[in-house]
Order: structure tokens, then C-alpha cells, then sequence
């Protein structure tokens, strides 16, 4: 089962934002985390493994959000991870706490492998991977064969390799 949220924040790349045109005004990328959150209480009651999947700034959100519910997060995937949030090294901060497997990717771009690497350090957690791909662009986005023809179907299956990795048992 999965659940994709509209968040209160983010571009129209693939239409128009229905939460934004109901709140009447623009939120901030900080503001977006309740969204997260509400998913998140939605899907304590249905016991189920709760992996968060950020993009770009939501990559930093599930960092934040997994450090807060340590005990109800069983894993991450952030596509473009960076420190988007407005106080400075706060997604460090958050990853310093996080202990789940996290998997984090992005474009192949310097900038952003490094923000995903400074990110994904900081973190304890015993299981990190980082993929850097060969052709890539920015967020979630890489996954899709129209936005990234040369390397969706990599990028897909370094994620299902992880994803599968997950329900192994350890040893």
C-alpha cells in the first residue's frame, strides 16, 4: 500500500497544486512538514512498514519528520536531499538522529551529490546508501522515463534493489 500526498508547498510541474489553490495563500517548504505528519498519523493505524519518500525539499522534510518518530519510521528515500529548510544545517541536524535504512540519490550534479553526502553522513543509521547515477535530473523526477530517458530504469532498480534489501532479514 502507498500513499502519495499533495503537499502544501512545492512547483506545478505536473499541475496545478489542489492544497495550495485551497489554502488561499503560498506556504513555505517548512510548512509542508503537517502535511507529512497528517500522511504519517494516517498510516500508524494500518501497521504497516512506514518508508518516507521526500523530493527536493520534501527529501529534507522526511528527515525531520523520521528524526521526531524514531520508533513509527522503518526507512527513507530522498531524491535531492539538501538543506532547503530555513535554518541553516537543520536537515543534518535531523539526520543526526535518524537510524533507519535511508537511500538517497540525485542528479548527477557536484552540488547535489554533495548535499546528499553531507546529509546522509550525519546520520547513524547502520544501513546508507547513496546512489550517484550517471544520468539523472533533480528529485524524484530521475524515475521518470519522460524527464530522464538515458537513466530511469537505472534509477529504478538501484531503489527496488534497496527496497528489496528491506525485507530481508538481516545476516
Amino acid at each position: 500500500m502507498a500513499l502519495a500526498i499533495d503537499q502544501r508547498s512545492g512547483g506545478t510541474l505536473y499541475g496545478p497544486n489542489e492544497t495550495v489553490s485551497r489554502l488561499g495563500r503560498p506556504a513555505t517548504y517548512e510548512d509542508a512538514k503537517a502535511d507529512l505528519e497528517a500522511a504519517l498519523d494516517w498510516a500508524l493505524p494500518r501497521h504497516l512498514p512506514i518508508i518516507l519518500w521526500g523530493s527536493s525539499y520534501s527529501a529534507a522534510l522526511v528527515f525531520e519528520v523520521a528524526a521526531e518518530h524514531m520508533n513509527q519510521v522503518s526507512a527513507i528515500l530522498a531524491f535531492s536531499p539538501g538543506e532547503y529548510l530555513d535554518t541553516s544545517g537543520a536537515v543534518a541536524r535531523a539526520a543526526a538522529r535518524v537510524q533507519v535504512p535511508i537511500y538517497v540519490t540525485s542528479s548527477p550534479d557536484a552540488d547535489e551529490i554533495q548535499a546528499g553526502r553531507a546529509i546522509l553522513s550525519a546520520a547513524p543509521a547502520r544501513v546508507k546508501t547513496q546512489f550517484v547515477p550517471k544520468f539523472g535530473v533533480h528529485g524524484s523526477s530521475t524515475l521518470i522515463e519522460a524527464r530522464n530517458p538515458k537513466g530511469a530504469a537505472e534509477n529504478w532498480n538501484h531503489v527496488l534493489a534497496f527496497l528489496s534489501a528491506l525485507s530481508k532479514p538481516p545476516g
